[in-house]
Protein backbone atom coordinates (compact mmCIF):
# COMPACT_ATOMS: atom_id res chain seq x y z
CA UNK A 1 0.00 0.00 0.00
CA UNK A 2 1.05 3.47 -0.59
CA UNK A 3 1.21 5.80 2.53
CA UNK A 4 -2.19 8.29 2.26
CA UNK A 5 0.64 11.35 3.05
CA UNK A 6 2.37 10.20 -0.32
CA UNK A 7 -0.47 10.11 -2.87
CA UNK A 8 -1.77 13.63 -1.38
CA UNK A 9 1.46 14.81 -2.41
CA UNK A 10 1.71 13.67 -5.48
CA UNK A 11 -1.27 14.92 -6.33
CA UNK A 12 -0.13 18.86 -4.95
CA UNK A 13 2.53 18.18 -7.02
CA UNK A 14 0.67 17.36 -10.17
CA UNK A 15 -1.86 20.19 -9.51
CA UNK A 16 1.32 22.46 -8.92
CA UNK A 17 2.60 21.26 -12.34
CA UNK A 18 -0.88 21.49 -14.06
CA UNK A 19 -1.16 25.27 -13.22
CA UNK A 20 2.46 26.47 -13.65
CA UNK A 21 1.83 25.28 -17.44
CA UNK A 22 -1.68 26.30 -17.86
CA UNK A 23 -2.06 29.69 -19.41
CA UNK A 24 -4.10 32.51 -18.03
CA UNK A 25 -5.88 35.16 -20.23
CA UNK A 26 -6.53 37.72 -17.37
CA UNK A 27 -9.01 40.81 -17.32
CA UNK A 28 -11.51 40.12 -20.43
CA UNK A 29 -13.70 42.63 -20.55
CA UNK A 30 -17.46 40.63 -20.26
CA UNK A 31 -19.56 43.60 -19.76
CA UNK A 32 -19.81 47.29 -18.65
CA UNK A 33 -21.95 49.00 -15.71
CA UNK A 34 -21.94 52.82 -15.77
CA UNK A 35 -18.50 52.99 -17.23
CA UNK A 36 -16.86 50.15 -15.21
CA UNK A 37 -15.62 47.03 -17.08
CA UNK A 38 -16.83 43.86 -16.06
CA UNK A 39 -13.89 41.55 -15.78
CA UNK A 40 -13.25 37.92 -15.98
CA UNK A 41 -10.29 35.40 -15.74
CA UNK A 42 -9.92 32.50 -18.38
CA UNK A 43 -7.55 29.20 -17.27
CA UNK A 44 -6.57 27.34 -20.54
CA UNK A 45 -5.88 23.72 -20.42
CA UNK A 46 -2.42 22.35 -21.67
CA UNK A 47 -4.64 20.01 -23.33
CA UNK A 48 -8.27 20.96 -23.95
CA UNK A 49 -11.24 18.55 -24.06
CA UNK A 50 -13.19 21.59 -25.87
CA UNK A 51 -15.07 22.15 -22.75
CA UNK A 52 -15.78 25.00 -20.48
CA UNK A 53 -16.53 25.49 -16.70
CA UNK A 54 -17.71 29.15 -15.45
CA UNK A 55 -16.26 29.32 -11.66
CA UNK A 56 -17.28 31.63 -8.75
CA UNK A 57 -15.27 31.72 -6.03
CA UNK A 58 -17.16 32.97 -2.40
CA UNK A 59 -17.13 36.35 -1.12
CA UNK A 60 -20.54 36.68 0.76
CA UNK A 61 -21.39 38.32 -2.14
CA UNK A 62 -19.25 41.34 -1.50
CA UNK A 63 -16.36 43.11 -2.94
CA UNK A 64 -14.96 44.81 0.34
CA UNK A 65 -13.13 41.62 1.14
CA UNK A 66 -9.53 40.49 1.65
CA UNK A 67 -9.38 39.19 -2.01
CA UNK A 68 -12.55 41.21 -3.11
CA UNK A 69 -10.18 44.46 -3.19
CA UNK A 70 -8.25 43.03 -5.87
CA UNK A 71 -11.11 40.99 -7.67
CA UNK A 72 -12.81 38.24 -6.84
CA UNK A 73 -10.98 35.93 -9.63
CA UNK A 74 -7.26 36.98 -8.23
CA UNK A 75 -7.72 35.83 -4.52
CA UNK A 76 -6.71 32.27 -3.05
CA UNK A 77 -9.95 30.09 -3.73
CA UNK A 78 -9.24 29.84 -8.00
CA UNK A 79 -5.37 28.30 -6.84
CA UNK A 80 -7.12 25.52 -5.01
CA UNK A 81 -10.08 24.55 -7.38
CA UNK A 82 -8.48 25.68 -10.47
CA UNK A 83 -6.01 22.94 -11.10
CA UNK A 84 -7.80 20.00 -10.92
CA UNK A 85 -10.38 21.12 -13.90
CA UNK A 86 -7.48 22.33 -16.25
CA UNK A 87 -5.61 19.14 -15.58
CA UNK A 88 -8.34 17.07 -16.97
CA UNK A 89 -8.62 19.15 -19.85
CA UNK A 90 -11.03 22.22 -18.77
CA UNK A 91 -10.97 25.86 -19.80
CA UNK A 92 -12.10 27.61 -16.79
CA UNK A 93 -13.80 31.21 -16.85
CA UNK A 94 -13.62 33.00 -13.32
CA UNK A 95 -15.32 35.87 -13.40
CA UNK A 96 -15.54 39.10 -10.96
CA UNK A 97 -18.99 40.56 -10.40
CA UNK A 98 -20.45 43.57 -8.36
CA UNK A 99 -21.00 43.22 -4.49
CA UNK A 100 -21.89 45.04 -1.70
CA UNK A 101 -21.68 47.57 -0.12
CA UNK A 102 -22.20 49.47 -3.18
CA UNK A 103 -23.95 47.31 -5.09
CA UNK A 104 -27.07 44.15 -3.81
CA UNK A 105 -29.18 41.56 -5.20
CA UNK A 106 -30.32 40.98 -8.09
CA UNK A 107 -26.99 42.79 -9.61
CA UNK A 108 -24.54 39.80 -9.00
CA UNK A 109 -27.05 37.52 -10.43
CA UNK A 110 -26.96 39.80 -13.76
CA UNK A 111 -23.30 40.25 -13.95
CA UNK A 112 -23.03 36.26 -13.89
CA UNK A 113 -26.00 35.61 -16.30
CA UNK A 114 -24.00 37.92 -18.65
CA UNK A 115 -20.44 36.25 -18.05
CA UNK A 116 -22.12 32.94 -19.18
CA UNK A 117 -23.90 34.59 -21.69
CA UNK A 118 -20.48 36.42 -22.88
CA UNK A 119 -18.74 33.18 -23.16
CA UNK A 120 -21.56 30.91 -24.98
CA UNK A 121 -21.44 33.99 -27.50
CA UNK A 122 -17.88 33.73 -28.17
CA UNK A 123 -17.29 29.76 -27.63
CA UNK A 124 -15.45 29.78 -31.24
CA UNK A 125 -12.83 32.40 -29.22
CA UNK A 126 -12.58 30.46 -26.62
CA UNK A 127 -12.54 26.66 -28.45
CA UNK A 128 -15.33 25.18 -26.40
CA UNK A 129 -18.48 23.77 -27.23
CA UNK A 130 -21.53 26.42 -26.76
CA UNK A 131 -23.82 23.54 -25.72
CA UNK A 132 -21.68 22.79 -23.00
CA UNK A 133 -20.88 24.89 -19.91
CA UNK A 134 -20.54 23.98 -16.89
CA UNK A 135 -20.71 25.74 -13.13
CA UNK A 136 -18.36 25.06 -10.21
CA UNK A 137 -19.09 27.57 -7.39
CA UNK A 138 -18.71 27.79 -3.59
CA UNK A 139 -20.55 29.80 -0.81
CA UNK A 140 -21.98 33.03 -2.14
CA UNK A 141 -20.42 32.10 -5.30
CA UNK A 142 -22.50 28.60 -4.90
CA UNK A 143 -25.46 30.23 -4.78
CA UNK A 144 -24.78 32.28 -7.74
CA UNK A 145 -23.88 29.35 -9.65
CA UNK A 146 -26.70 27.33 -8.57
CA UNK A 147 -29.10 30.06 -9.78
CA UNK A 148 -27.67 29.97 -13.23
CA UNK A 149 -28.26 26.29 -13.72
CA UNK A 150 -32.06 26.35 -12.08
CA UNK A 151 -32.95 29.65 -13.29
CA UNK A 152 -34.71 29.11 -17.00
CA UNK A 153 -31.87 31.18 -18.43
CA UNK A 154 -33.49 32.44 -21.04
CA UNK A 155 -32.33 35.45 -23.40
CA UNK A 156 -33.14 39.00 -23.03
CA UNK A 157 -34.98 39.61 -25.31
CA UNK A 158 -35.36 43.52 -25.59
CA UNK A 159 -31.73 43.98 -25.44
CA UNK A 160 -29.67 44.54 -28.89
CA UNK A 161 -27.06 42.94 -28.04
CA UNK A 162 -25.97 40.15 -29.55
CA UNK A 163 -24.35 38.42 -26.11
CA UNK A 164 -27.91 38.85 -24.63
CA UNK A 165 -29.40 36.94 -26.67
CA UNK A 166 -27.57 33.94 -25.71
CA UNK A 167 -28.96 31.27 -22.71
CA UNK A 168 -27.42 31.80 -19.14
CA UNK A 169 -28.28 28.23 -18.63
CA UNK A 170 -25.37 25.75 -17.29
CA UNK A 171 -25.44 22.37 -17.80
CA UNK A 172 -24.24 20.85 -14.95
CA UNK A 173 -23.19 22.16 -12.15
CA UNK A 174 -20.82 20.90 -8.92
CA UNK A 175 -21.79 23.01 -5.68
CA UNK A 176 -19.61 23.51 -2.33
CA UNK A 177 -21.07 25.23 1.08
CA UNK A 178 -23.64 26.99 -1.02
CA UNK A 179 -26.79 29.05 0.24
CA UNK A 180 -29.89 27.66 -1.36
CA UNK A 181 -32.43 29.00 0.89
CA UNK A 182 -31.02 31.91 1.90
CA UNK A 183 -34.44 32.24 4.43
CA UNK A 184 -33.43 29.09 6.19
CA UNK A 185 -32.09 29.62 9.90
CA UNK A 186 -29.89 30.88 10.57
CA UNK A 187 -29.75 33.68 8.41
CA UNK A 188 -25.99 35.17 8.16
CA UNK A 189 -25.66 39.02 7.99
CA UNK A 190 -24.41 39.12 4.61
CA UNK A 191 -27.66 37.48 2.93
CA UNK A 192 -29.59 40.78 5.01
CA UNK A 193 -26.92 43.13 3.35
CA UNK A 194 -26.72 41.33 0.06
CA UNK A 195 -30.70 41.17 -0.19
CA UNK A 196 -30.94 45.16 1.59
CA UNK A 197 -34.02 43.82 3.86
CA UNK A 198 -33.37 42.18 7.66
CA UNK A 199 -34.14 38.25 7.55
CA UNK A 200 -38.29 37.40 7.55
CA UNK A 201 -39.83 36.73 10.83
CA UNK A 202 -43.55 36.26 10.98
CA UNK A 203 -44.37 39.50 11.39
CA UNK A 204 -42.34 40.86 8.34
CA UNK A 205 -44.59 41.83 5.03
CA UNK A 206 -44.80 39.51 2.41
CA UNK A 207 -43.04 40.90 -0.03
CA UNK A 208 -39.78 40.88 2.02
CA UNK A 209 -40.43 36.34 2.14
CA UNK A 210 -41.23 36.64 -1.57
CA UNK A 211 -37.92 38.48 -1.77
CA UNK A 212 -35.77 36.05 0.17
CA UNK A 213 -37.92 33.10 -1.73
CA UNK A 214 -37.11 34.65 -5.50
CA UNK A 215 -33.02 35.21 -4.75
CA UNK A 216 -33.18 30.98 -3.60
CA UNK A 217 -32.27 28.52 -5.95
CA UNK A 218 -34.27 26.01 -4.79
CA UNK A 219 -37.11 27.86 -5.61
CA UNK A 220 -36.84 27.31 -9.21
CA UNK A 221 -36.22 23.51 -9.49
CA UNK A 222 -37.91 21.96 -12.40
CA UNK A 223 -37.44 18.76 -14.14
CA UNK A 224 -35.34 20.69 -16.94
CA UNK A 225 -32.75 21.39 -14.78
CA UNK A 226 -28.87 19.76 -15.18
CA UNK A 227 -27.47 17.40 -13.02
CA UNK A 228 -25.83 19.04 -9.76
CA UNK A 229 -23.18 17.42 -7.61
CA UNK A 230 -22.99 18.71 -3.87
CA UNK A 231 -20.17 19.43 -1.54
CA UNK A 232 -20.76 19.94 2.12
CA UNK A 233 -19.31 19.62 5.63
CA UNK A 234 -21.40 18.38 8.08
CA UNK A 235 -20.09 20.93 10.47
CA UNK A 236 -20.55 23.84 8.66
CA UNK A 237 -22.55 26.49 11.07
CA UNK A 238 -22.59 29.39 8.19
CA UNK A 239 -24.39 27.07 5.83
CA UNK A 240 -25.90 24.30 7.49
CA UNK A 241 -25.70 21.21 5.75
CA UNK A 242 -29.30 20.93 5.63
CA UNK A 243 -29.13 23.37 2.43
CA UNK A 244 -27.38 20.58 0.66
CA UNK A 245 -29.75 18.01 1.72
CA UNK A 246 -32.48 20.16 0.99
CA UNK A 247 -31.76 20.90 -2.65
CA UNK A 248 -31.23 17.00 -3.33
CA UNK A 249 -34.38 16.01 -2.21
CA UNK A 250 -36.04 18.89 -4.66
CA UNK A 251 -33.50 17.70 -7.56
CA UNK A 252 -34.68 13.94 -6.40
CA UNK A 253 -38.34 14.63 -6.62
CA UNK A 254 -38.17 15.90 -9.97
CA UNK A 255 -35.83 13.09 -10.85
CA UNK A 256 -33.16 15.49 -12.10
CA UNK A 257 -29.63 13.37 -11.41
CA UNK A 258 -28.03 14.64 -8.01
CA UNK A 259 -25.25 13.32 -5.60
CA UNK A 260 -24.70 14.53 -2.33
CA UNK A 261 -20.82 14.15 -0.98
CA UNK A 262 -20.83 15.10 2.77
CA UNK A 263 -17.02 16.12 4.18
CA UNK A 264 -16.95 14.65 7.72
CA UNK A 265 -16.79 17.57 10.17
CA UNK A 266 -16.34 20.22 7.49
CA UNK A 267 -16.72 23.38 8.06
CA UNK A 268 -17.10 26.44 5.79
CA UNK A 269 -15.15 27.71 3.07
CA UNK A 270 -12.64 26.42 -0.14
CA UNK A 271 -11.10 23.24 2.09
CA UNK A 272 -14.14 22.77 4.12
CA UNK A 273 -11.74 23.65 7.26
CA UNK A 274 -8.55 21.73 6.63
CA UNK A 275 -5.31 23.83 7.15
CA UNK A 276 -3.26 24.94 4.11
CA UNK A 277 -0.58 22.14 3.30
CA UNK A 278 -2.44 19.37 6.20
CA UNK A 279 -2.98 15.68 4.65
CA UNK A 280 -6.64 15.55 3.99
CA UNK A 281 -8.46 13.19 6.32
CA UNK A 282 -8.26 9.60 4.98
CA UNK A 283 -11.97 9.74 6.19
CA UNK A 284 -12.49 12.61 3.92
CA UNK A 285 -13.68 11.71 -0.11
CA UNK A 286 -11.27 13.01 -2.94
CA UNK A 287 -14.29 15.89 -3.86
CA UNK A 288 -11.75 17.19 -6.80
CA UNK A 289 -11.76 13.91 -8.19
CA UNK A 290 -15.34 13.77 -7.84
CA UNK A 291 -16.27 17.11 -9.05
CA UNK A 292 -13.67 15.85 -12.14
CA UNK A 293 -15.78 12.82 -12.84
CA UNK A 294 -19.34 14.37 -12.04
CA UNK A 295 -18.25 16.94 -15.21
CA UNK A 296 -17.15 13.84 -17.54
CA UNK A 297 -19.96 11.90 -16.92
CA UNK A 298 -22.72 14.87 -16.99
CA UNK A 299 -21.26 17.68 -19.36
CA UNK A 300 -19.57 16.03 -22.32
CA UNK A 301 -23.24 14.50 -23.36
CA UNK A 302 -24.90 17.31 -21.82
CA UNK A 303 -28.48 18.86 -23.62
CA UNK A 304 -28.43 21.57 -25.88
CA UNK A 305 -28.71 25.09 -23.95
CA UNK A 306 -32.50 26.55 -23.76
Amino acid sequence: MIPATRVLLSVFLLSTIALAQSRVERNIVYGMYSGTALLMDVHYPVNANGVGVIFVPGSGWSADTAYGAAGIKDGEIPRIWIPPLTGAGYTVFVPNHRGTPAFHYPDPVHDIQRAVRFVRHNAPRFKIDANRLGGLGGSSGGHLIALMGLMDGKAEDDSGDPVDQQSAKLQALVLYSAPVDLSMVPVGASVGAFLRVPPPTPRTPKATARLYQEASPISYVTADDPPTLLLAGDADTNVPHRHAMALQAALQKVHVPSKLTTIPRGTHGPTFGLAAGAPRPTDWPDYNSEMVRWFDEHLKTAKPAR
